[in-house]
């Protein structure tokens, strides 16, 4: 989990926020595809990739601040 601490916090919010939000018009890949997910629609392997593609920044971005949150708990800031 070290690798995910070395990543540069400004870069991995950048990256996960636009990829969450590209393409912007009509409507964002990760929100089309959540909303294919939860309906059941989600089958074709390019919308899995795609899906995969847009959340893993979101994920690796919340794993990094939860790390930092733990960090200061125990003091080792």
């Amino acid at each position: 989990m070290r690798w995910i601490d070395r990543i540069p916090m400004l870069w991995l919010v950048g990256i996960a926020v636009y990829l969450a939000g590209a393409p912007f018009v009509p409507e964002p890949h990760l929100t089309e595809k959540w909303r294919m997910l939860l309906d059941g629609t989600l089958s074709q392997p390019l919308d899995i990739f795609d899906f995969f593609l847009h959340t893993t920044p979101l994920l690796v971005l919340v794993i990094r601040l939860w790390r930092v949150a733990q960090l200061r708990l125990q003091g080792k800031d």
